[in-house]
């Protein structure tokens, strides 16, 4: 039976949220999808293309389906300390970190990025899937400071590539324009953006310098066909979730509900290095933050997998959920993430295998519809930018 909308709205059928770029987004000819509760662009004209013109010009991404959580007041440092693996109160006014929030037993609940936008003021950005989840453990865990979901008035767009820079300075203020060129990886300022009020961030999730602004709903389109109007002449495309995908994928980088969720602590993953279990409290004691007993008793022993590359050697692709052999021998472990490389023009995938096979260079399959593919494990990240 075909559902329509007015149907779902009588079944009470949770209907997607729309970005601020909706109306932007059917103009531009793109094809929409479902995504973690939202209708968002999965293409504007092909993959290929868009991820191309990320790693040799520049992309313009939607991400307002992204959450963000602001966390102020006096001590709020040291809260998200108690609350997340990573070291928040020592982090400087304008500057980000990458982190995670983890449960009790050391389970990843979410990948954070922190910035720290004033002396008591903290933005949380949390994945679309995991907005709920985020909020309701800061709420618990920081309950002696504010925390505030402003998902709702918060749009995000990111412009991703070699061009960025360069596009976005064009369209700053002079009076901004030296704060935003020198802004260094991972550091955030207030600027005017094509007359729009944003923070700038130089952070991204495609392997390429770019830039994040995070700026009010009703600003966004004015942003956003600005950043397409200056871009043009540098090749900067629109680019959808596919493209963005493929271009996390070639830079290793970890993707909730694949590399990372409640059954992985960050040492599985190979990120046991946010996890800081040099933090202390006020008395110079180790702070117990949450996870911390699990995650150090799983710092000091023997994964029981490992998270790897693999190279595919012929040409089908192996995809997230296939298993892992030893050639002509037993299941050894499971992709995680899998695609044709666009930029390196063969197969990649990450996977979870046992640590016995995970050295660099050890030849494994993995089963592509029936059949195995050779496939060898290489050093994370595919692809590191010149």
């Amino acid at each position: 039976m075909t559902t329509t909308t007015d149907d779902a709205v009588e079944l009470g059928e949770e209907q997607p949220r729309r970005s601020p770029l909706h109306e932007e987004h059917l103009a531009l000819g793109a094809t929409l999808t479902p995504f973690a509760g939202w209708q968002m662009p999965l293409r504007y004209t092909s993959d290929l293309t868009e991820h191309h013109a990320v790693r040799s010009a520049a992309g313009l991404f939607d991400l307002s389906h992204m959450g963000e959580i602001r966390v102020a007041g006096p001590g709020a440092g040291r809260a998200l300390d108690r609350a997340l693996v990573g070291t928040l109160s020592s982090l400087a006014v304008g500057r980000a970190r990458y982190t995670m929030l983890c449960a009790p037993d050391g389970g990843v609940l979410d990948d954070l990025v922190v910035y720290r936008t004033g002396p008591e003021g903290y933005l949380v950005v949390a994945n679309a899937s995991n907005v709920e989840t985020v909020l309701a453990e800061l709420q618990e865990r920081c309950s002696d400071v504010e925390v505030t979901d402003e998902s709702a008035t918060t749009a995000l767009v990111a412009v991703q590539g070699p061009a960025a820079a360069g596009i976005l300075e064009r369209l700053i203020s002079e009076d901004g324009r030296s704060g935003v060129s020198g802004l260094r990886y991972y550091a955030c300022t207030a600027a005017l953006v094509a007359g729009v009020e944003a923070i700038v961030a130089r952070t991204g999730y495609t392997g390429e310098d770019g830039f994040e602004l995070y700026v009010s709903p009703e600003d966004a389109p004015t942003l956003w066909r600005a950043l397409l109007e200056t871009g043009a002449e540098d090749g900067l495309v629109p680019a959808g979730l596919a493209c963005r995908d493929s271009l996390r994928l070639e830079a290793g980088m970890p993707l909730y509900g694949n590399e990372l969720d409640t059954t992985t602590t960050p040492h599985d993953a190979g990120m046991g290095r946010v996890v800081r279990l040099d933090k202390v409290d006020e008395d110079g004691e180790p702070l117990d933050f949450v996870g911390r007993g699990p995650l150090e008793a799983r710092a000091g022993s023997q994964p029981s997998r490992v998270l790897v590359g693999l190279q595919g050697l012929g040409r089908r692709a192996a995809r997230h959920g296939y298993a892992v052999l030893v050639p002509d021998g037993p299941v050894v472990g499971e992709v995680t993430s899998g695609a044709p490389s666009p930029t390196l023009g063969y197969p990649i995938a990450m996977a979870y295998v046992t640590p016995e096979v995970s050295g660099e260079g050890t030849e494994l399959a993995v089963e592509v519809r029936g059949r195995p593919e050779p496939a060898r494990v290489v050093p994370l990240p595919f692809y590191r930018r010149p």
